[in-house]
């Protein structure tokens, strides 16, 4: 009796694994159907970016897309994003799939019939926006999940939830935003989500590959601003006044002894830049004062108490030297992302099928940063890079992200919207047992 009930036990099993591999195919031919769509999309939101907070065009597209689809929908959450919620026939664990949608203050420099020509206003000043950093194909990717998993409805065990989120490279000042604010919102609890996935496409990792890392991936990223005050003189008397620019210059000098000198990159790799200095009027006149931000990135809460004490340390005592003052201030602006280790073991299987076995790469931590660390930190995450750099370029050819000349190979995409649907069948998967 026993041998009979284990046999339709492994029966039962096999024929569940056999349906599993059948919508896995499914998923995959539709994923082959809808790339030529999920392109389309891309280039649209490339040729229209918009920065941090300011992301309505593409909040109307998504929304549109979302309710075509049949799916409850909430928009303005935390300012432009919006959330889709999918519920399958069957009840299940609650998987939320994230994108992010902003652009950032570049003017693209690509040749591409889509390249954006569009301009706004950061900090005061005109600049062009550009996607230069690959959010826009973020968001087609996860239309495109959302349009294949919609499809398959009747066939899922629980709910999807599609993020498309604000504000990822940072509100702007004196605003709130990104996943920190729908965090605060409740987006999470709201849908008693049980697991939270993202994905980032790299322009320095090959097209087909995936790298994923377990626990700390990304780094946090501090804000720190340094105000330097002298005295005001002549440009042809300086040593009537204290020249603030001039001790800002050995302030930044001095920062990167902080890294270099002081701090143990054996344990963990730290950075610190500066990314504006301003100060003065006119080329004849050594100003009262001088205005330095920047950004910190660590990877080990030691280290970074450690650094921020330092900062503080070495501005104000080089400003002292100097007949100056300077004051630091710093502000934490996203933790660590973390890659819950339980859950990177349970998917690294999904992530070899929908990849291959070969095309899946352990990976170090990198001194980047991403806010999916603030969904990270309420529930278990899972934070993985998707190949975008083509075959035929070497990977000192291919620009950084963040810069004028940054270029993704759309064929990669096909791979991110495959992957994102397997993570999620195969999440209920898990969540049934």
């Amino acid at each position: 009796m026993k041998s009979f009930s284990l046999l339709v036990i492994c029966l039962f099993l096999l024929v569940g694994a056999k349906a599993q591999t059948n919508l896995k195919t499914l998923v995959d031919q539709k994923a082959d159907q809808l790339e030529q769509q999920v392109i389309e999309w891309r280039r649209y939101f490339h040729q229209y970016p918009e920065l941090s907070n300011r992301e309505f065009k593409t909040a109307e597209k998504v929304t549109a897309h979302l309710k075509k689809l049949g799916m409850e929908v909430k928009t303005g959450v935390a300012h432009t994003g919006v959330i889709g919620i999918l519920k399958g026939a069957k009840p299940g664990p609650v998987v939320a799939l994230r994108a992010d949608m902003d652009g950032l203050p570049v003017v693209e420099r690509v040749d591409i019939p889509f390249a954006s020509k569009e301009k706004s206003t950061y900090l005061g000043q005109e600049v062009g926006v550009m996607h230069a950093c690959g959010h826009d194909t973020h968001v087609a990717m996860l239309m495109g999940a959302a349009e294949i998993l919609t499809g398959i409805k009747n066939q899922l065990a629980g709910t999807v939830v599609f993020i498309f989120q604000p504000a990822e490279e940072g509100p702007p000042p004196g605003e709130e935003g990104g996943a920190a604010l729908m965090v605060k919102e409740g987006v999470l609890k709201s849908v008693n989500a049980d697991v939270v996935f993202g994905l980032h496409i790299n322009s320095m990792l090959e097209v087909g590959k995936i790298r994923y890392k377990p626990e700390g991936t990304l780094a946090a990223a501090d804000q720190f601003t340094i105000k330097v005050k002298g005295k005001q003189t002549h440009g042809s008397m300086p040593w009537g006044g204290v020249d603030p620019i001039t001790i800002a210059a050995q302030i930044i000098n001095g920062l990167q002894t902080i890294i270099s000198r002081q701090t143990e990159l054996t344990k963990e790799a730290a950075v610190i830049s500066i990314g504006k200095i301003q100060g003065g009027v006119r080329n004849n006149i050594i100003p009262e004062e001088c205005e330095m931000i920047g950004t910190i990135r660590t990877l080990d809460t030691a280290m970074q108490r450690i650094i921020h004490e330092k900062i503080i340390l070495t501005a104000t005592k080089i400003a002292e030297s100097a007949g100056a003052t300077a004051e630091v201030t710093i502000k934490t602006a996203v933790p660590v992302t973390y890659n819950d280790p339980n859950l990177t073991r349970l998917m690294l299987p999904t992530l070899f099928t929908a990849a291959g076995e070969d095309n899946v790469i352990l990976t170090r931590a990198v001194t980047g940063a991403e806010d999916f660390s603030f969904f990270a930190r309420e529930i278990p995450g899972f934070f993985l890079f998707l190949g975008g750099r083509a075959k035929n370029v070497d990977t000192l050819d291919a620009a950084p992200h963040h810069t004028p000349d940054f270029f993704i190979d759309e064929s990669g995409m096909k791979l991110g919207v495959r992957t994102l649907c397997h993570l999620t069948l195969d999440y209920m998967k898990i969540g049934q047992k």
